[in-house]
């Protein structure tokens, strides 16, 4: 049977344009929330607050989605979360039209936004396999990475001119972009409610939450990368913030510091469009670890140059693999985890890898006040270095196949009732909360947020 090309494909088209605006218009908010807490406040830290308030939504909503995710109908929780963007921001731009918006009301919108984020990615995730098929999963979630990409680069410049428009701009914007990715999804045809239940489990929502934290912990693979997921994000991101403020302290101008995040973005978009094609090429496992190890050798020439252009080329050759190796590993994950714990599979990944993210910045910043610039990259390199061993060390990463194997190794009960399980591996008792493991993570590989 000649599979469906993606482009061709009405479900995933859905999915990925309306995502794409929805991330857009979040993109935006993020940008503009610091800027408008600061003209409210004229306070540092509370305009901090505020870029926060949206991560904070998302990463405590994280959890309790995978469940949701695995219980409603995905197709109502898509447009459920989409639909709250709307009220939300448009009760912004009420807010500001009567003069009436407080700093209390954006901190709250930007939580219960951040929330609605976090309850549709494990949504989606879970939407995904049931719209694309196996061996278009790693394209398709190239075809993610690749909009993420895209909406880094264009959420900054777009929610700065908008809010040179007016305060309410931006905010009615992001209200516009949710109503079409509502729309969008409400023409979803793939029926997205999750397997059948047994009586047992329904309604113990803290019971489906501990299986998929079980299934994720149980097997070595989703285990190391989990951890692997963990160390990495907060290894790499701490990287990329220590560089910009040792560009900021040794006084190049903003431009010239603001090239380097456009330069990773590019290699990000880049590197997405080639990932299917890596992905196809390469053994899964050995990607991964070409991945772990990618950022380790382009330290060096930033542990002796402080210089936005070497800056730039360093960081930018260490990204341009992350979307194979994070699309990869994500999609392995997906093909051979059981239908009815993807949602919280995704989730309880996701939220270990996001887990570590808030410490990079705190990281970054001690050192440099404590090492100096030079010290602090090398530093960071030998971290870099140590988390790679991580995936090095383990014979489950190691030993993941291509694309075309994925199917034989799917750890979950078949059409005809039989568990598949990998060579070599022995049955699992069932877990409890099953009917019979993304940015990514298993641990997702890492990514600069």
């Amino acid at each position: 049977m000649v599979e469906t090309p993606l482009h061709r494909n009405h479900d995933f088209t859905v999915l990925w344009v309306g995502q794409t605006v929805n991330l857009l218009g979040t993109r935006v908010s993020m940008f503009v929330f610091p800027l408008v807490a600061y003209a409210l406040t004229g306070s540092a830290l509370l305009a901090g607050l505020a870029g926060a308030a949206e991560l904070l939504g998302t990463a405590l909503a994280l959890l309790p989605a995978g469940v949701v995710a695995d219980r409603v109908d995905r197709r109502r929780v898509l447009r459920w979360a989409a639909g709250s963007g709307v009220v939300l921001y448009a009760s912004l731009v009420v807010a500001v039209a009567l003069d009436a918006l407080t700093l209390a009301h954006l901190l709250v919108v930007g939580v219960l936004t951040g929330a609605a984020a976090g309850l549709f990615a494990p949504a989606e995730n879970a939407a995904i396999p049931a719209v694309v098929p196996t061996s278009q999963l790693p394209s398709a979630l190239s075809r993610n990475a690749a909009r993420e990409r895209v909406a880094d680069l264009v959420g900054g410049p777009l929610g700065g001119a908008l809010y040179a428009v007016g305060r309410a701009a931006p905010f009615l914007f992001d209200a516009v972009t949710f109503a079409l990715a509502w729309v969008l999804l409400g023409r979803l045809r793939t029926d997205l409610r999750p397997t059948p239940r047994t009586s047992a489990t329904r309604g113990s929502a803290r019971r489906d939450l501990i299986a998929g934290f079980r299934f994720v912990w149980s097997r070595p693979l989703f285990r190391t990368l989990a951890v692997w997921g963990m160390g990495a994000n907060l290894a790499v991101n701490a990287v990329f913030v220590a560089a910009t403020l040792r560009l900021v302290q040794d006084g190049f101008p903003a431009w010239q510091i603001g090239l380097v995040e456009t330069a990773a973005g590019l290699s990000g978009i880049a590197g997405a469009v080639v990932a299917p094609r890596l992905i196809a090429c390469v053994r899964t496992g050995r990607l991964t670890v070409v991945v772990a190890w990618s950022f380790v050798p382009l330290l060096l020439p930033m542990v002796c140059w402080s210089h936005p252009a070497v800056v730039a080329a360093a960081l930018a050759l260490g990204v341009f693999l992350n979307p194979a190796g994070n699309a990869g590993i994500a999609a392995y994950r997906m093909s051979v985890t059981p239908p009815e714990l993807v949602g919280r599979v995704q989730s309880v990944s996701q939220f270990l890898s996001w887990s570590t993210m808030p410490l990079a910045p705190v990281l970054a910043g001690a050192l440099l006040a404590g090492l100096g610039g030079r010290a602090t990259v090398a530093a960071l390199a030998v971290l870099t270095a140590l988390v790679a061993l991580l995936p090095t060390l383990s014979r489950a990463v190691r030993d993941v196949p291509r694309p075309d194997a994925w199917a034989a190794q799917a750890d979950w009960t078949g059409a005809g009732g039989r568990q598949r399980l990998p060579a070599g591996a022995q049955a699992q008792p069932r877990l409890e909360g099953a009917a019979g493991d993304r940015r990514e993570p298993a641990g997702a590989a890492p990514g600069h947020p």
